[in-house]
C-alpha cells in the first residue's frame, strides 16, 4: 500500500529502493563528491586569477571570466539537456556529465590559447547543469519515499564544503602549484568518481515517452512556479551578502578576518544542512519557514551592529546555519511539486539559481556604488521577508505543511 501511495505522490518507482529506514549511505556519498567537484570547478579559478593572468598575459578580469562562461555554460543548458535526456538510462547520463567534468577539466589544465580554455569551461559548466539536474531525483529513487528528504541532505553537503573550501583552497594552492597542476588534480578526482559510480551506483531507467511532460507543462504544474521564485529570491539575497562579503566586513571593520569570516559562515552551513537532514522529512515546510525567517532576523541585526564585532560573528554563524540546508529544502520541494516531472523541474531549479548568483553579483555591486556597504545587510533584509511571505502562502502545493513519512 506504501508503494502505491509513494508513487502517486511522485511518480517514482521504489521497487528497487533499500529497505525501510535505510539509506545506502557509499552509494549517495558518491553523489556527494560529484556536487563537490562541480562546485569546485565553478570556484576555484577564483583564487587563481593572478596566476592565470599571467599564464595568459591578460588582466585580471579577463581571467574573471573562465568562472562568467562556466555559469553562462550552466544557465543556457541546463533545461534543454536535461529535457533531451530525459529517456536515457540514469547511469548512462550521470556518467556522460561526470565524464565532461573529466575531460573539460582536463582541457582547462593542458590548453594553452585563453579562447580554448574559455570555450572548455563553457563546456563544463554544461557538464555540471546536467550533472545538478540528475542528482536530486537520482537519489529520490534510491530511497524510500520517507527518506527522500534525508538523502538529498546527503547528497547537498558537498556544496557548502566546496564553497567554504574553493577559493581559498585555490588561493593557498596557487601559492604551491602550477593553475594548471590544481585543474589536473580535479580532473583526476573526477576521473575517481567516474570509477565510483560505475561500479557502486545502481543504474534505473529513463522515462517513457508517455510520461515525459512538456518543458512548459511542467511549469505550469501548481506549485513549481511558487518554488521556482523561492530559489530566485532567496538565492539571489544570499549572494548579495556572500559575493560583497569583503567590502562588508570592511565597512563593520573585521576585513581582516574575512578568512575567520569565510570558516565560520562554512562550518556553520554544515551544521545547518545535518539539521535539515534529520528534520526534512517531517518538517519541510516549517525548516523553510524557520530558515527565512532566521535569515531575515540576522539580516537586520548585522545591519543594527555596526563594529559590534560579536554580534557580526553570531550573525554569520545564524547566516550560514539557516542556508546550509537551503538548497536541499528547495531541492525537495521542487520534486514533490513535480512528481514525474521532478528531473526537468531540477534543471529550471539550475538555472534560476544560476541567474540569482549571476543577479546578486549585479545588484549588490549597484548597491555597493550607490548606497555602500552598509546598505548589504538591509536589502537582503527585505529580500528574506518577501521569500518568507512567499513560502508561508505556498501550503497548497509548493511547501506543504504534511509529514512526509508514512505510518
Amino acid at each position: 500500500m506504501n508503494n502505491v501511495k509513494n508513487n502517486e505522490c511522485t511518480g517514482i518507482d521504489f521497487q528497487d529502493a533499500p529497505a525501510a529506514d535505510q539509506l545506502p549511505v557509499l552509494r549517495l556519498l558518491a553523489f556527494t563528491m560529484a556536487g563537490f567537484i562541480a562546485i569546485l570547478t565553478e570556484t576555484m579559478p577564483a583564487g587563481l586569477l593572478p596566476q592565470i593572468g599571467r599564464d595568459f598575459g591578460i588582466s585580471e578580469a579577463l581571467s574573471g571570466q573562465l568562472v562568467s562562461l562556466y555559469a553562462f555554460g550552466s544557465v543556457v543548458a541546463a533545461i534543454p539537456i536535461i529535457a533531451a535526456t530525459r529517456s536515457w538510462r540514469r547511469k548512462h547520463a550521470l556518467l556522460l556529465a561526470v565524464g565532461g567534468l573529466f575531460l573539460f577539466n582536463a582541457v582547462t589544465a593542458l590548453a594553452t590559447d585563453y579562447f580554448v580554455t574559455l570555450g572548455a569551461r563553457f563546456v563544463t559548466g554544461m557538464a555540471a547543469a546536467l550533472t545538478w539536474g540528475l542528482l536530486a531525483g537520482y537519489a529520490r529513487r534510491m530511497v524510500p519515499y520517507h527518506l527522500q528528504g534525508r538523502a538529498l541532505a546527503i547528497v547537498g553537503v558537498g556544496q557548502p564544503i566546496a564553497l567554504s573550501l574553493g577559493v581559498p583552497l585555490g588561493t593557498w594552492l596557487g601559492t604551491l602549484l602550477d593553475w594548471r597542476v590544481i585543474f589536473g588534480m580535479i580532473s583526476m578526482l573526477t576521473l575517481a568518481l567516474f570509477v565510483w559510480i560505475l561500479a557502486a551506483v545502481p543504474d534505473y531507467p529513463g522515462q517513457a515517452y508517455q510520461q515525459r511532460q512538456p518543458i512548459r507543462k511542467v511549469f505550469m504544474l501548481p506549485g513549481i512556479r511558487s518554488v521556482l521564485f523561492v530559489v530566485f529570491v532567496w538565492i539571489l539575497a544570499h549572494n548579495i551578502l556572500y559575493t560583497y562579503i569583503a567590502p562588508f566586513m570592511a565597512h563593520v571593520g573585521l576585513v581582516d578576518r574575512l578568512d575567520l569570516i569565510l570558516l565560520i559562515f562554512g562550518c556553520s552551513s554544515i551544521i545547518g544542512i545535518w539539521i535539515i537532514g534529520l528534520l526534512i522529512d517531517v518538517r519541510l515546510r516549517f525548516l523553510t519557514l524557520i530558515s527565512l525567517a532566521g535569515f531575515a532576523l540576522v539580516s537586520t541585526i548585522m545591519g543594527i551592529a555596526g563594529e559590534a564585532h560579536a554580534i557580526t560573528y553570531l550573525g554569520v554563524s545564524i547566516w550560514g546555519l539557516t542556508f546550509g540546508g537551503a538548497p536541499t529544502l528547495l531541492q525537495t520541494a521542487i520534486a514533490d511539486a513535480a512528481g514525474e516531472g521532478a528531473d526537468v523541474a531540477q534543471s529550471m531549479l539550475v538555472t534560476i539559481f544560476n541567474l540569482a548568483v549571476a543577479g546578486g553579483g549585479v545588484i549588490g555591486g549597484l548597491l555597493l556604488d550607490h548606497t555602500g556597504a552598509g546598505s548589504i545587510p538591509w536589502a537582503v533584509a527585505l529580500l528574506s521577508l518577501i521569500t518568507l511571505f512567499t513560502v508561508w502562502k505556498g501550503k497548497t502545493y509548493a511547501f506543504k505543511p504534511e509529514r512526509r513519512s508514512f505510518g
